[in-house]
Parts: structure tokens; C-alpha cells; sequence
């Protein structure tokens, strides 16, 4: 049972670092950690957790369609989960995406130091697991999760380089089907 002190959003909400924005400080607040989980946010379905949501730029260029989906079905990251979602049978409404990191940073694909990282993660992140054995996809949040000591699953990130999108998908896929 969530009560106000383990209410991820009021987390949310109530964390802030020097040097990055909110998502309330940018126009995208909401019954969400992150805005993503407007369409992945099944409490119960299987979690996957990334380093970010988006950038500040991109978020603001993008404000229609992430203020309607809350999320970009065109850009690499996205188009691997529809894959990987593919090959598992499941729908987006199944599953529950969250970053590490809550906040917003000033531009895209920014390295978020691990202590930031960190900090968003004990102060809001902690409190979505509700039980869940997370899938790591990418290396900054399986390293948040290992530091924490959690249980999860590593795999690459659906952004990674080197891989085509379907090979990307399969690796996923892989670890979905682990969870």
C-alpha cells in the first residue's frame, strides 16, 4: 500500500537537483513518474528501467505529441520496444517504463554524473518497483540498480550503437521474457 512518504509521484514532484529542470518546471506534469507511462504505465506489468525520459529541448520541440502519448514513436529508443513488444505479444498498455532519472537535462544525450542518478533514483524510483524485478536496459540504470543492490535484469539499451533495431529487439525481447 502507497501512502504519501512511498507515493512515487509526490516523489517526483518533490525532488529537484541543481542544473536540471522538472518536469512541472517544463509543462509536463502528471499522474506519471514519467510522462511515457501515459501508455506504459501497467502497475503490474513487467518494468523496464532506461537513464532518462528526455531532454528539455527535445521534450519542449516535441510538446504535442508527448502531452498526448508521452512518448516519440519515431525515434530509435521507441521503435525497438514496438519490436520487442512485437516478439512477445505484448501492447505498451502491458508493461511499465520508468527512468533512473526524474528530472529533465538541458540537452540530449547528456551524461548524468552517477551520484544524480542515484539520488533520483532513491528519492522517487524505488518506490515504483512495488515488488517487480526490474530489466536494466542500458548501462546507467543497471548500475544505479546494482549500487542500490536490487535484483534485476541487465540488458542493452534499446538506443545502443552497433546492432541493427531487430537484433536490439531479440536481446530485449530476451530479458522481457526472463522477468
Amino acid at each position: 500500500m502507497r501512502n504519501e512518504n512511498t507515493d512515487p509521484i509526490r516523489r517526483r514532484r518533490a525532488f529537484s537537483l541543481p542544473g536540471y529542470k522538472t518536469l512541472a518546471e517544463e509543462g509536463f506534469d502528471g499522474d506519471y513518474v514519467s510522462p511515457i507511462q501515459m501508455t506504459s504505465g501497467n502497475l503490474t506489468g513487467p518494468m523496464l528501467i532506461s537513464k532518462d525520459w528526455l531532454d528539455a529541448p527535445s521534450a519542449n520541440a516535441n510538446r504535442a505529441i508527448l502531452t498526448k502519448q508521452g512518448y516519440l514513436p519515431g525515434n530509435p529508443y521507441n521503435r525497438v520496444i514496438d519490436k520487442v513488444l512485437a516478439l512477445v505479444g505484448l501492447a505498451r498498455a502491458d508493461i511499465y517504463i520508468t527512468p533512473v532519472f526524474a528530472l529533465l537535462t538541458a540537452k540530449r544525450s547528456s551524461v548524468i554524473p552517477a551520484k544524480d542518478r542515484r539520488a533520483s533514483f532513491e528519492a522517487v524510483g524505488q518506490y515504483e518497483l512495488l515488488g517487480r524485478r526490474p530489466i536494466a536496459l542500458g548501462t546507467d540504470a543497471a548500475s544505479v540498480l546494482r549500487w542500490l543492490g536490487i535484483d534485476h535484469i541487465e540488458t542493452i539499451h534499446p538506443s545502443a550503437r552497433g546492432l541493427t533495431f531487430d537484433d536490439r529487439a531479440r536481446r530485449i525481447a530476451k530479458a522481457l521474457e526472463a522477468a
